[in-house]
């Protein structure tokens, strides 16, 4: 299965943005890569229909995918977290500054949120594209928006410096 160069063109310049929204949806650096991965080998499967919109294809894959690890993560016994200085330094986050103080805001956020806030506000999609991402309507991304953006807002108002005017 060899999809031609026109997908090792369409690899190349998206996977940094792609392996982004992955890691922001499931907050763990090697999981993303591995959603990454999966996201690419069904997305060069489905080539043919892919092709017209490989980046929106992809991007959907990858959600599925997370939402899939979301909905059997929930099916599990809860995991007993490293203590914060055994986090710190396994730590993986590629952002510096201000970006690890909101990656960690995003962390606390319940799923649907969290995927909503990624797709609007740091890839940029609209709000109709979020939906469609989703699989939910139009409302109800801007009602998952507006409670993200009011708890996350809650989680880093006292954590990051406001810019001098």
């Amino acid at each position: 299965m060899n999809p031609g160069t026109e997908f090792d063109d369409f690899v190349r310049r998206a996977s940094p943005q792609l392996l982004r929204t992955s890691f922001l949806l499931v907050h763990d650096r090697g999981y993303a890569e591995d959603l990454l991965q999966d996201a690419l080998v069904r997305t060069a499967r489905h080539w043919r229909a892919a092709s017209a919109a490989p980046e929106a294809y992809t991007r959907r894959v990858i959600v599925n995918l997370a939402a899939d690890r979301w909905r059997a993560r929930r099916s599990r016994p809860v995991e007993v977290l490293l203590p914060d200085s055994a986090a710190d330094r396994l730590s993986t986050a590629p952002w510096p500054g201000d970006r690890l103080v909101i990656v960690g805001a995003l962390r606390q956020l319940p799923y649907q949120q969290r995927a909503v806030a990624v797709l609007r506000y740091w890839e940029g999609a609209s709000v109709a594209e979020t939906a469609s991402l989703l699989g939910i309507s139009e409302g109800t991304v801007k009602s998952y928006a507006f409670r993200a953006m009011a708890r996350l807002r809650e989680l880093i108002s006292d954590r990051i410096e406001a810019p001098p005017c």
